[in-house]
Formats: structure tokens, sequence, C-alpha cells
């Protein structure tokens, strides 16, 4: 379990709700007469002058950590971790849950009426710009309106949009999905092949597609699959449950016999990958391909460019 000192926990209880949910979960928020919010799932969750109330639960507080351990049963210290941003938005995707998902209705944010912003923050990136025409032309990527984020899109088998997840283009690293998001659909190139490449964001997805095309300009071969981050434990990585994302891929995609994993250079990833490992290594070939250089493949990809980070 991680470890905080009370300076650090102080600091990640300086976020009040409003502006966690303004950054993080913009989607989320409904504002009210008389300068109040609530939350798209919650409607009897008031917010106001600082500090939050959940009436039907008779549950109240101040900050963006109480909600975060208090409403979403997150634990103190992974929503610590998430408030000083060292790790990935979307909370957990390791999950036991017996949940109907297909009973969630995903709130889209606004298209704008051009990519503009998001190409030229991409293209900064590293990410090859035919790769990210041919998303935008799939309707896989697209820039909203409002905030000017990129939008990447996951549809389930019937081609309905099911999952999205926005990264911003400003300086600050704002992540985060649209709410109502089924992560069995999360961000993903299909494409025929035995061979399934994992990653844990869709930037590192795309990063290493631009890899692959600038070696070999062979870039959509075998499908690729965005976990929408991953989720750091202390548990037995024996004991951990399948990404869903993963999990339904593998459910409805009976050709696929190997997976290789490209997750980050960190804790949380090396963590994941063992998980994962542990779990397929009796059905499946897994590899574990994590970046030969930076924390995840976009930061591979910019040194490789001489792009600076």
């Amino acid at each position: 379990m991680a470890y905080y000192t009370k300076e650090q926990i102080m600091k990640a209880r300086q976020m009040d709700l409003l502006t966690y949910l303004q950054y993080y979960e913009p989607s989320e928020l409904v504002r009210l007469p008389g300068n109040q919010y609530c939350t798209r799932q919650h409607d009897s969750l008031k917010i106001s002058n600082g500090k939050w109330y959940w009436w039907s639960r008779g549950l109240g507080g101040r900050s963006a950590l109480d909600y975060l351990v208090r409403v979403k049963g997150i634990p103190f210290a992974d929503a610590v971790s998430t408030l000083l941003g060292e790790s990935k938005a979307g909370m957990p995707d390791f999950s036991s849950k017996t949940e109907d998902l297909s009973s969630r209705k995903i709130l889209l944010p606004d298209e704008n009426t051009d990519a503009d912003i998001i190409v030229r923050y991409l293209t900064g990136r590293g990410i090859d710009r035919e790769i990210i025409e041919a998303c935008i032309r799939n309707r896989l990527l697209y820039e909203s309106k409002h905030y000017h984020s990129c939008i990447f899109v996951g549809y389930d088998e019937l081609g309905i949009a099911r999952y999205a997840c926005y990264r911003s283009t400003g300086k600050e690293r704002i992540t985060g999905e649209a709410s109502g998001s089924d992560k069995r659909y999360s961000f993903r190139l299909d494409c025929p092949g035995s061979r399934l490449h994992v990653f844990e964001g869709a930037i590192d997805l795309l990063s290493y597609a631009t890899i692959l095309k600038t070696g070999t300009r062979d870039w959509f071969h075998e499908p690729m699959l965005s976990l929408g981050g991953v989720y750091a434990s202390g548990r037995d990585p024996s004991h951990m449950k399948l990404p869903l994302a993963l999990a339904h891929s593998l459910k409805t995609r009976s050709e696929i016999r190997e997976v290789v994993l490209h997750l980050d250079n960190d804790r949380a990833g090396k963590l994941a990958a063992e998980g994962i490992k542990a779990q397929l290594k009796d059905s499946y070939t897994v590899r574990d391909e994590a970046p030969p250089e930076g924390k995840d493949y976009n930061e591979y990809l910019l040194s490789q460019m001489a792009i600076p980070r």
C-alpha cells in the first residue's frame, strides 16, 4: 500500500469537488439554479459554496477526496494518488462487479466543427498525421466543442458508441472518461489478426502504430486495444481480475492466440502486466513488451523523433 505524508494528504484535500468535476469529469457535472450543481449519476448529490451533500444517502463533505472515498468507494490511498496526479484517470479497471453495463447510457461531449486543435496537439506528440486522420474519418476520434479536447471513442458490436475518454490539449495533462462509458468497449483499432496488442491509453496505442508505420508502413495489420488506464493494487497479481476491455476482447474474438502487453514502465503498469500474465498464462501466449525507453510508448516515440517532452 502506498504511504503518503501529512503534507501530501493536505495537498490532496485542497481540491474541492466542483473543481475536480470540472477538470476530470466535466460531462458528469450538471448546473442547477442558484449557483448549485449536481452530478448526472446522482441527482440528489448537491454541490454549493465549496461543499457537497448526498441527500439520498445522508453523506457530505468538502473536498474531492471525500467524494472519491465516500461516494465512489475508492480506497483512500488510491484517491490521494489520483488527486496528486500520480495515477491514470478513469479509476480501477480491474473489476469484480456484476453491474449490468448494457444499461448504461453514454453522454458524449459535443463535437467541434473541425479537428484542427487536436490534430496539431497529436502531431506535436509525434503521432503520424495519416493515422490521426484515419481515426477521425472512422469516427474513433474527434475534437470536443467546448474544451477542444481529444475524444477517443469505442463502439460495441452493433457500431453504437459505448465508450469515450478525453485528453486535454492544453499544458496540463487532464484525462478522464465520458459519463456512462462502458469499459468493455474501450478505444481500439479492430482488424484481423491472432495477436492482440494491449496498451494503457489511446495515445500510447497511436504512438505504437506510428512506430510501426515508420518502420514498415504496415501499421494496421493486427488488433490494438487500449485498457483506459490500469489500477495499481497491493494485492497478489494472480488474484487480480482481468481488465474489462481485455476480458471482453478475448471473449468475443476467438481467433486471438497471443497477447502482447505494452504497458507503462511504472509500478501500476508492471503490476498490471504481472496480473494479466498470471490470468492468461494457461490459455494464451503472453509477451511483455514495455517501452524500451521512457515511461510509456509516447515518451519512447518522442525520444525516437527527438521531440522535447
